[in-house]
């Protein structure tokens, strides 16, 4: 059941797993670190931060369990997500990790073309109940079960797969909008009968292959409140994710903040920081090398920029007259140092000493720990392949040693 007294809106954003897939696309594990900490900045109540049970996810993951206890990502909760298979579970177990979102496809389609006779609908549950189990037993706090392909589910087996999930020990039912073919009114209805039949919270995982993602992400929410249910929403920042992409994190923040018939007490259930919400599009912008939208809700170059002469005329008079909600909401614009032009020292991969130490002192950060630091900054340097960001030297300066985890037999 939920656990709150009111039921509640609250955000888990998917960047550092389903983000990092988009093709043509990639980020380092400092970067997915990086994700991690603008979440956290941000007040964003999850991050799934990857696959725990692939080998060159484990130094990542060590680095961001030690991080979470030393308090680098706020109260951000960290996750992993596995194939709904034990093995998987077990391989992950030992991590650190103390939450998890276990995927298995549900449809017919996928059951006859993917799985292609391998699975039916019992032995596909029998797996999922399996893997959930070893999740609880290995002292996951939270279990969410991935119903891939949700929309194109019968209501009826996605009922019984979210029964056994729950009965097995699952907290919540993620209904994957695989293919994003799904409508607001739809998912809204769905959402609410899944809630009301099952007890739990439906989170919501919605592509944007119609341009829907952000719509029906909200929507679904709404039908959860509607069951007396928390809602859980899947996110990525810019919007980025495979083929269209992904709800957009920001977009859905400030729907539900300034959309129109928002139903009453649909509440954000966590303490949100927007301030840091253009400094987390430039910088994903800048790390994933895909430039923002012009008109990307909230952080586009364009998304306060006014020339026609009606709106000219309206904006100067007020800008209110043709805006929805104040830019400074948002935060400032990051002028970040590697950034600037004329003349400019640097750190990174082949600095020298007296370069960092100028940087450091220029940036302001004090530095505990110089070698270790100077030498993290190279290898990140190295990792990224761009000139290191005036957030990313702070956190490097700030944890050393829990950042040297991602460096095994480095440092």
């Amino acid at each position: 059941m939920s656990t709150s007294v009111k039921p509640r809106i609250h955000f888990l954003d998917v960047t550092n797993r389903d983000g990092v897939q988009t093709a043509r696309t990639g980020l380092s594990k400092f970067g997915k670190t990086m994700v991690n900490f603008y979440l956290g900045r941000l007040g964003v109540a999850q991050s799934e931060i990857g696959f725990p049970f692939l080998f060159h996810e484990v130094p990542y993951v060590r680095a961001q369990t030690a991080l979470e206890r030393a308090g680098a990502f706020g109260s951000l909760r960290l996750s992993g997500w596995c194939r709904a298979v034990a093995a998987d579970v077990e391989r992950s177990a030992g991590l650190g990790l103390r939450h998890y979102n276990l995927s298995i496809s549900t449809s017919d389609q996928m059951l006859q073309n993917k799985f292609r006779g391998r699975l039916d609908r019992g032995a596909l549950i029998r797996e999922m109940t399996a893997a959930v189990r070893a999740a609880k037993d290995a002292g996951a706090e939270t279990v969410g079960v991935n119903a891939e392909d949700g929309s194109r589910t019968d209501e009826g087996f996605l009922t019984e797969f979210a029964l056994a999930a729950r009965e097995a020990g699952a907290d919540r039912l993620r209904y994957c909008d695989t293919i994003g073919g799904d409508t607001p009114g739809r998912i809204g209805e769905r959402f609410a009968k899944l809630a009301g039949a099952t007890g739990m919270p439906i989170e919501t995982h919605c592509h944007n292959d119609l341009g829907m993602a952000v719509a029906n992400s909200l929507a679904g929410a709404f039908g959860d409140l509607a069951a007396g249910q928390d809602a859980w929403i899947n996110t990525c920042v810019n919007g980025i994710g495979e083929r269209s992409g992904n709800a957009d994190l920001i977009s859905c923040i400030l729907a539900l903040r300034h959309g129109f018939g928002v139903p009453e007490g649909a509440e954000i259930g966590d303490e949100l920081d927007l301030t840091w919400g253009r400094r987390f599009a430039a910088w994903a912008s800048y790390a994933f090398g895909q430039p923002l939208p012009n008109n990307q809700p909230g952080v586009g170059p364009n998304a306060f920029a006014h020339e026609s002469g009606i709106h000219a005329d309206g904006a100067l008079k007020d800008h209110r007259n043709y805006e929805l909600y104040d830019e400074e909401l948002l935060g400032p614009y990051p002028s970040e140092r590697h950034a600037r032009a004329g003349r400019i020292v640097l750190t990174g991969e082949y600095g020298g000493m007296a370069g960092f130490r100028h940087v450091m002192d220029d940036l302001g950060v004090e530095v505990t720990d110089e070698t270790r630091t100077f030498e993290l900054v190279q290898l990140v340097n190295a990792s990224t392949g761009r000139p290191l960001t005036d957030d990313e030297l702070r956190l490097i300066a700030a944890h050393p040693q829990e950042l040297s985890l991602l460096y095994p037999g480095l440092l």
